[in-house]
């Protein structure tokens, strides 16, 4: 994605806006819960279709549900519970941004994703390993 130094935010959305689609898909990272944290060693990872995930923010706060459809263009997820109901009667999906869910249940079906998950765990024990470091020769 290309970075704007810019903090005006005229700029900001525009940058977002034309963003290749291949680029957007790093805006989709959420955090993962405590428990998945600590047994997986990573704090963010991108969501994919098959993910629970509890909704922190908004109308629908406190709901949990699976990840059905990964917006990519809108930079939205629609999650199954969050739907509400049109003026016809049906029932519509509505469209979340990422950074208001948090991963609950993670979908390790694809094993690329395992991948990714064990390079960002060795690259988080690495940089902590450097901060440790840091901190013992400062104290010195």
């Amino acid at each position: 994605m290309a970075s704007s130094k810019s903090k005006q935010p005229r700029k900001q959305r525009k940058m977002i806006f034309t963003t290749p689609l291949h680029k957007k898909r790093k805006l989709f990272n959420a955090r993962l819960s405590t428990e998945l944290q600590i047994t997986h060693g990573v704090k963010r990872l991108p969501i994919v279709n098959g993910d629970t995930v509890l909704i922190l923010r908004g109308q629908y706060k406190g709901i949990e549900g699976e990840v059905s459809l990964v917006d990519t263009k809108s930079i939205r997820i629609h999650i199954q519970g969050a739907e509400r109901e049109k003026a016809d009667g049906s029932t519509v999906m509505y469209p979340i941004h990422p950074s208001n869910v948090e991963i609950t249940v993670l979908n390790l079906k694809d094993s690329l994703r395992k991948e990714l998950i064990e390079r960002l765990s060795k690259e988080e024990v690495r940089l902590k390993a450097e901060m440790l470091e840091k901190m013992e020769e400062e104290e010195f």
